[in-house]
């Protein structure tokens, strides 16, 4: 059983920045990819960034290219998601997520466990 605990959300202007940090527990952290997925209100949750068990490999949803890195210390059993450039559009509940597999991926059904979230608001 893994457990996701995130951490670093809050309020900031448009065009801040914000590390969010992701512990994890349980299972040996360095045997699966992990990823960022976010909620806005009224909406559906959405993919953010996903990366391998190695950090090797990253992806990241077209919306937030250029401004969020995804990165992970596997001796810390920790993942972090860098975000720039803020946009109101961002304000969202920030989800971290642990995948079935090493394999980095962006399709919610492959991610197993879920932590509880933390609130990022951009204020315009």
């Amino acid at each position: 059983q893994r457990q996701l605990v995130e951490s670093g959300g809050g309020l900031v202007q448009a065009g801040g920045s914000l590390r969010l940090s992701c512990a994890a527990s349980g299972r040996s952290f360095s045997d699966y990819a992990m990823g960022w997925f976010r909620q806005a209100p009224g909406k559906e949750r959405e993919f953010v960034a996903t990366i391998s068990w190695s950090g090797g490999r990253t992806y990241y949803a077209d919306s937030v290219k250029g401004r969020f890195t995804i990165s992970r210390d596997n001796a810390k059993n920790t993942m972090y998601l860098q975000m720039n450039s803020l946009k109101f559009e961002d304000t969202a509940v920030y989800y971290c997520a642990a995948g079935a597999s090493h394999i980095a991926t962006t399709d919610s059904a492959d991610f197993i466990s879920w932590g509880q979230g933390t609130q990022v608001t951009v204020s315009s």
